[in-house]
């Protein structure tokens, strides 16, 4: 299938990446090279907005006075945000400050970023179309990415069927059962990356930490691992891009064992030419604001003395993406985000946030390892964010699941044929031993 040649925009970024670190623009997609952030409306009514002193009849919103045209009954519903900072439209990489002040968090929380060069956040509509955009970037048909056997199903939707990318998988534990010992396979994982590797110019790898379905964050010993075997696949010559899926971040518990801190981001931007780091994270788990759907991807160069380059151009070449695809994330829930990330007491807020979720994770993993249950069911190592996942033996996980939902009104997600996930950030306390004996029970019925 042939493709219309890039603009004269979209080869003239083509062309600075070339210049600057042409690792990068051979790991683009074909949609990737063609596309630009237009020099249309949108750029010239921020040229206005400088300079349009006396009439600015730019941009299509309707003022009134000073402001945009808003209704009463729908300024009524804002509190103390104003309607320039609702209702109007967000440029397309997202609000300069919500940009800015998630940057500054990413240092803050993420140390190992101090001495590294990445591009600053451009806000998506929170984190799968963060993905969508990344795979729009990176992807060409028939592209092979690898990621854990235990994965979000979604992904199957964004990069298989949407993007046409073949998914593979590693094994991604050593072993059933909790403790250290059973954590990462990080030799499957550096054995699988050097087999898909093989007479391919460029692989795409996906790591998500805390994982969904597993509610696994690795090791500090197990993050060096992963991050050696990426970076040695690149020194071999492979183009290697990495998406780091962060959706719960900060959520850590150290169970077992004490877990990474950090995203594997810091661990992987400037490392290499042929390594590509590309983080998605947001506020959506992170702030506990989920319907917000305020999310942001961000680009770690391998290459540091021409990061600066590089990340201009992804930067405008994922606004196009967002400015071709919905135009801007809303604006009411960037300016909310924005607002939460500046007062003072949020950080004290998700500590308190997080430690409720920790006691619940510390009693699932009282209740679930006791030796009472091991016949019916095994569990995977878990340490962070909302789940954890257990292997059922003897049965069906759907029809355990249908099960549990007919005769004692409990709601769990098959992942596989025997692997049921728990979210365990939706229980209280109380609910956790009743729930688990249910799982028991019925495991035992249909066996």
């Amino acid at each position: 299938m042939s493709h219309p040649k890039p603009t004269p925009i979209a080869q003239a970024l083509n062309e600075q990446l070339e210049k600057a670190a042409p690792e990068i623009l051979a790991m683009l997609s074909s949609y990737g090279r063609r596309l630009y952030f237009p020099k249309g409306i949108i750029s010239q009514s921020a040229e206005a907005k400088q300079k349009a002193h006396r009439f600015n009849a730019t941009i299509g919103i309707a003022t009134e006075g000073k402001g945009p045209m808003a209704l009463p009954s729908v300024a009524a519903q804002l509190g103390g945000i104003p309607a320039a900072d609702a209702v109007t439209y967000a440029p397309p990489a997202g609000r300069p400050g919500l940009r800015q002040a998630w940057r500054k968090k990413l240092l803050l929380e993420n140390p190992s970023l101090a001495d590294r060069k990445f591009g600053e956040p451009v806000v998506t509509n929170a984190i799968t179309h963060g993905l969508a955009v990344a795979g729009e970037l990176f992807i060409e048909p028939g592209d092979v990415m690898l990621m854990p056997d235990k994965l979000w199903g979604n992904y199957k939707l964004t990069f298989e069927v949407h993007h046409g990318a073949t998914i593979e998988t590693f094994p991604f534990y050593k072993g059933k059962g909790l403790g250290p010992d059973n954590g990462i396979d990080t030799e499957a994982f550096a054995r699988r990356l050097r087999e898909l590797s093989q007479g391919r110019e460029k692989i795409l790898v996906l790591l998500n930490f805390p994982n969904n379905p597993t509610g696994y964050m690795p090791t500090p010993a197990e993050g060096d691992a992963l991050a050696a075997a990426l970076l040695d696949q690149a020194k071999r010559g492979t183009k290697v891009v990495v998406f780091c899926d962060d959706a719960y971040f900060g959520l850590f518990y150290h169970l077992g064992a004490r877990s990474m801190t950090e995203s594997l981001f810091g661990r992987l931007t400037g490392r290499h030419p042929n390594l590509l780091a590309v983080k998605l994270d947001g506020a959506t788990k992170e702030l506990f604001v989920w319907g917000l759907r305020c999310g942001f991807i961000t680009f770690g160069p391998g290459r540091p003395e021409s990061a600066d380059v590089v990340c201009e151009v992804l930067d405008a070449k994922a606004r196009g993406a967002i400015r071709g695809g919905i135009s801007n994330v809303p604006q009411l829930s960037q300016s909310i985000v924005e607002r939460a990330l500046a007062a003072p007491g949020i950080d004290a807020e998700r500590a308190a946030k997080c430690e409720v979720l920790r006691k619940r994770a510390e009693r699932v993993y009282e209740v679930a390892s006791q030796p009472r249950f091991a016949g019916s069911f095994s569990v995977y190592p878990f340490n962070s964010g909302y789940f954890m996942l257990v292997e059922v033996k003897g049965v069906d996980a759907e029809k355990l699941r249908v099960h549990l939902l007919d005769k004692y009104g409990v709601g769990l997600i098959a992942t596989g044929a025997a692997d049921i996930r728990v979210a365990f950030s939706c229980l209280e306390i109380e609910q956790i031993e009743p729930l688990f004996e249910a799982l028991h029970q019925a495991i035992q019925e249909l066996r």
